[in-house]
């Protein structure tokens, strides 16, 4: 039993490992060997578990799907009335998250694919998985504030979803180059903007 209980301790620690690690050193730079030091598990542990090092990745984003989709459960955002409300209050809600440095508030499937989308396609669409499920859980809202605002515009709800995930990584792609949190507090600022002008009664044009 106590050899049982011990397996899955030994996973869920090289998986934690690797949230950690690769969000600091990027996936190509992170060896199976330092994800074994950071666990404090041996090598033998890790390929009990996991066949290879893309293995791992795949079932690493896995695990940060399943860490952030609770984390985002259970936001207040959600307390709000206004489906608009609720959009704009996770974009507040993600810049609250900008704390610590880079490496603790980056997302480890945009660092993974940037790196693997040609060399391990099996990494690439878990991390597509893992970005498009959690883009899904703003379609509702985003639709519901189209719908009450009488809005039939030429784009999706899914696509506006999936376009708050672009600028989000691409605020974390800046915040590394620039070595901080800043500059994606401000792009996270900027789509606030956006949303909140995309949203607004136009005005309607006095004919002459």
């Amino acid at each position: 039993m106590s050899s049982q209980a011990a397996k899955p301790n030994a996973r869920s620690k090289l998986l934690d490992a690797a949230l950690s690690v690769i969000r600091t050193k990027g996936y190509s730079a992170t060896t199976v060997d330092e994800l074994c030091a950071t666990a404090g598990v041996t090598k033998g542990a890790f390929f009990h578990h996991f066949r290879s090092k893309d293995d791992l990745g795949i079932a690493a984003a896995d695990h940060w799907s399943e860490k952030t989709e609770a984390l985002f459960a259970e936001a207040p955002y959600h307390d709000h009335a206004d489906p608009l409300d609720r959009v704009l209050a996770y974009l507040a809600f993600r810049k609250a998250l900008l704390r610590g440095g880079v490496p603790e508030f980056t997302c480890l499937v945009g660092t993974m694919v940037q790196e693997t989308y040609e060399t391990s396609p099996a990494i690439r669409d878990a991390c597509d998985r893992s970005i498009s499920r959690h883009a899904e859980t703003l379609e509702a809202d985003i639709e519901a504030a189209l719908q009450e605002r009488g809005m039939s515009p030429d784009w999706t709800a899914r696509s506006l979803a999936l376009h708050t995930q672009a600028i989000l990584q691409g605020a974390f792609i800046l915040a590394k180059a620039k070595g901080g949190a800043a500059v994606a507090a401000d792009s996270i600022d900027h789509l606030t903007r956006y949303l909140e002008l995309l949203f607004s009664p136009r005005k309607v044009e006095r004919k002459n």
